[in-house]
């Protein structure tokens, strides 16, 4: 399997610079020697080389793919994580995704579709340019393992302003009582849980989570890119970058989904009304497995099916665009 980063051939080396316009020489005016000007637009010039870069190229496409994949899927996004850490006995979210979503749409309005997401678009942007542009340099795993370490507070905050205006019992609200906002949690996180270490919180199964999913993602959506592309073509259609995507993301969120469900149930460990008190990895694997069955692990993965496709097929697709944008490519027949 080619170590190439996503979107990346062997025939698709970045576009050459055009050479920068030689300074031309003024007349010498009363016997003194002409001047040197350079061009009005060289300056616009060095930006573009300067942008074009690979890996520069690769960091602008991946904020965009990722802020515009989270935002398309966040009322599904949102649904997921509600539904993670519902334990037993919690039953307000027990039901079918579309009785779920309606729930969700009488209590809390448009709002309750979109908590969290701006904290996850600021999370995202920085998330993804690392991982796409980190591939360049180290390739695969790693490159998720840096993205997450960087970016990890924010999803965790993600997480809290997900629940905390949703109706489990104990997370009871004063009418009219404002809610905190990304930065009012990370302040409280800090101040009340544990100062620095409460904001990496579930970072062990996220980082034992994301090197597997980030390879099987890259892995997989490079196969089915091949696969997608018509014969005799260099690339394949919009279409076929999209089914790329949807199926890479569906194959790797499903074969790592338990550390997903492991890392929220993490994050609000100590979160006042939604406490679980385990003690390790191991020890939340016995419970939840004990008091929830197999099924537990994998709460939440019909809404994280559903957004899969569109969120994976969505960032994916952003990102071939924007990265040849930015790189300066122009492909007949490209979409």
């Amino acid at each position: 399997m080619s170590s190439r980063a996503p979107s990346e051939r062997s025939e698709d080396s970045p576009a050459p610079i055009p050479k920068m316009t030689a300074f031309k020489s003024l007349p010498a005016e009363h016997g003194n020697p002409g001047t040197l000007t350079p061009p009005g637009d060289s300056g616009l010039e060095r930006f573009k080389e300067i942008v074009a870069q690979p890996v520069l190229a690769s960091f602008i496409a991946g904020g965009v793919a990722g802020a515009v994949s989270r935002t398309v899927v966040s009322p599904l996004e949102r649904l997921k994580i509600l539904f993670q850490v519902q334990s037993v006995g919690r039953n307000e979210y027990k039901m079918s995704v579309h009785k779920a979503l309606a729930k969700m749409w009488r209590e809390e309005g448009w709002r309750g579709f979109m908590a969290g997401n701006g904290t996850n678009c600021i999370r995202i942007v920085p998330y993804s340019a690392v991982q796409f542009s980190a591939y360049n340099v180290y390739k695969r795993g790693l490159a998720g393992i840096t993205s997450v370490t960087f970016t990890y507070p924010l999803d965790i905050v993600r997480t809290r302003l997900s629940i905390q205006s949703a109706s489990f019992h104990g997370l009871s609200k004063k009418a009219g009582e404002k809610l905190p906002g990304m930065w009012g949690t990370l302040i409280a996180m800090y101040k009340n849980e544990g100062g620095f270490f409460a904001l990496y919180r579930g970072i062990i199964p996220t980082v034992a989570g994301v090197a597997p999913y980030v390879g099987l993602n890259f892995m997989v959506y490079e196969t089915m890119r091949t696969y997608f592309t018509p014969e005799g073509q260099k690339d394949p259609s919009a279409f076929g970058k999209l089914a790329a995507g949807a199926v890479s993301g569906a194959v790797a969120q499903t074969c790592t989904y338990p550390f997903d469900v492991l890392r929220r149930r993490f994050q609000i460990n100590t979160m006042s009304g939604m406490s679980y008190q385990y003690s390790s990895i191991l020890d939340a694997v016995r419970v939840i497995v004990k008091t929830e069955g197999i099924r537990g692990l994998y709460k939440g993965i019909v809404p994280n099916l559903l957004k899969v496709a569109p969120s994976m097929a969505s960032s994916w697709l952003s990102f071939e665009l924007t990265r040849d944008f930015v790189m300066g490519k122009r492909r007949t027949g490209y979409l």
